[in-house]
């Protein structure tokens, strides 16, 4: 726990000493907030026409105002943040659903390509094989003369 401090700081005009274990920085944010907040009633004639009970209460209930919108709005962004995480986090799955469909299909598409390669194989020996039953095993050179003739 850190050190209680204490700064001087100047609201509505006269100087307080605050005390509390908070920065110097933040009792003195704190002190500008309330200052701008009298400047902003003291423009007002209602505000200056009325008695000092009525002014604390009027600056007390705005203060509260301002905390409780405040406090609505944070929790508003606490909503949306813990929603951007849950999509975050669907997107991620999604991607990593994604990723392993990617490798999977990738994988089959290697086993077809090696699978038809084999039957092309296959193909050519089963033609092969049906040129030889129903021509006859044809040498090299009949081949050759063949296409000698052809060329005359």
């Amino acid at each position: 726990m850190s050190a209680k401090k204490s700064t001087t700081v100047v609201i509505g005009g006269r100087v307080y000493t605050l005390s509390g274990f908070e920065d110097e920085d933040y009792l003195q944010r704190v002190a500008t907030y309330i200052n701008s907040k009298l400047d902003e009633f003291t423009k007002m004639d209602s505000y200056r026409k009325s008695n000092a009970d009525q002014k604390a209460l009027v600056l007390e209930l705005n203060i509260a105002d301002d905390y409780f919108k405040m406090k609505e709005k944070a929790s508003d962004l606490e909503t949306q943040v813990s929603q951007k995480d849950k999509e975050l986090y669907d997107l991620k799955h999604q991607l990593i659903t994604n990723q392993v469909d990617k490798e999977d299909l990738s994988e089959r598409e290697e086993a077809l390509q090696k699978e038809n390669q084999e039957l092309k194989a296959i193909k050519e020996k089963l033609e092969a094989s049906l040129a030889d039953a129903l021509l006859g095993p044809v040498s090299e050179d009949e081949d050759e003369e063949k296409a000698d003739k052809k060329k005359k």
